[in-house]
């Protein structure tokens, strides 16, 4: 038993400083060297539970469905907004989120398990779902095409933060995202209720990251 928790520890070991390592200078650049220096294991140790980089890089990538698969506890519409806030909080200080969502972007692996994007679709999906059930939002709003609208707007926030303050401003951006969209998507009576902040403490973050132009 010993020999097996020493081996799933070296194996988060090397995860972790892998993420750090395609974080900081993405896949194209990152060596096997830097990952072993950084984790401070052998290359057999590093071998043994990665084939390749390609394979550490697909690992560090999966880390990002298991954050969308448990991402929020939230329901219908509130729900996805707190799930944006609470993906953008953990873009600031989650090394293996920052990483995969990296990879997810420069990378196209072939791999059987589904994208990231259609996981985070997915789970928007569902709470959109719940918020048309709940009367929350418009007839002509289709749970899917506004999900896949919603991940591809967060997106292009993300980077587009990243590049100009270092994602500081991601969950003002976001808020100001949420203010733009409700309208169109939710009743008016329901709209009333909605907190394009977020709820659960991001509201009061959020507001101090609002960018005061762009």
């Amino acid at each position: 038993m010993a020999r097996q928790e020493r081996a799933v520890r070296t194996r988060r070991v090397v995860l972790e400083a892998a993420a750090e390592v395609f974080g900081e200078y993405g896949y194209e650049r990152a060596g096997i060297s830097d990952i072993l220096k950084r984790a401070g294991v052998t290359k057999g140790a590093l071998y043994f539970h990665f084939a390749s980089k390609e394979a550490l890089a697909q690992a560090v990538i999966e880390e990002q469905l298991g954050v969308a698969a448990g991402a929020t506890t939230g329901e219908g519409l509130q729900g996805a907004i707190d799930l944006t806030h609470e993906t953008a909080r953990a873009l600031q200080h989650d090394v293996m989120l920052r990483a995969s969502i990296r990879l997810t972007l420069e990378t196209t692996f072939d791999s059987p398990a589904p994208a990231p994007y259609e996981a985070w679709v997915s789970v928007i999906e569902r709470l959109l779902s719940e918020a048309k059930e709940r009367g929350e939002v418009l007839p002509q709003v289709v749970p899917h095409e506004t999900a896949m609208m919603i991940v591809g707007s967060f997106t292009g926030i993300q980077v587009m933060s990243e590049i100009l303050t270092g994602r500081a401003d991601l969950p003002g951006r976001i808020t100001k995202f949420w203010q733009h969209v409700l309208p169109g998507i939710a009743f008016p009576g329901a709209l009333a209720h909605m907190d394009p902040r977020g709820t659960g403490g991001y509201a009061e973050a959020a507001a101090k990251d609002l960018p005061a132009a762009s």
